[in-house]
C-alpha cells in the first residue's frame, strides 16, 4: 500500500515495482506539483515518512537539486523515486518549496 498525500487530496494506492511515486499520484489524480517529470525543476518535492527503504537509491538528478540535510530528514523528488518493492507500506506526501 502507498499513501500519498497531495495538497488537498489523499489517495491509497496499490505499490507498482518500477513506477515513481509522481506517475502514481498523477495516475490516482493526486493533486501534485510537478513540472518538468525528469528531476530538474524540484516541484514535486516530498517527504516520506514511511517506506523509504522499498524506493530506488537516489538518483544523480536528486542530488543536483536537493541538500544532504534534507535526503536525512526524508526528503525526495517523486519522479526520480521508483517503487522497488511492493510489499512495504509506503507514505509520502508532496511537499515543495513553494
Amino acid at each position: 500500500m502507498i499513501e500519498l498525500k497531495g495538497r488537498t487530496k489523499t489517495a491509497v494506492a496499490e505499490p507498482e515495482v518500477g513506477e515513481t511515486l509522481l506517475r502514481l499520484a498523477l495516475k490516482y489524480k493526486v493533486d501534485w506539483s510537478s513540472s518538468c517529470t525528469r528531476g530538474t525543476c524540484a516541484r514535486c518535492r516530498c517527504m516520506v515518512t514511511e517506506g523509504s527503504e522499498a524506493l530506488e537509491g537516489i538518483t544523480d538528478a536528486e542530488w543536483d537539486r536537493l541538500e544532504p540535510e534534507e535526503f536525512e530528514e526524508g526528503y525526495r523528488l517523486a519522479c526520480q523515486a521508483v517503487i522497488k518493492d511492493s510489499s512495504v507500506v509506503i507514505k509520502a506526501y508532496n511537499k515543495p518549496y513553494f
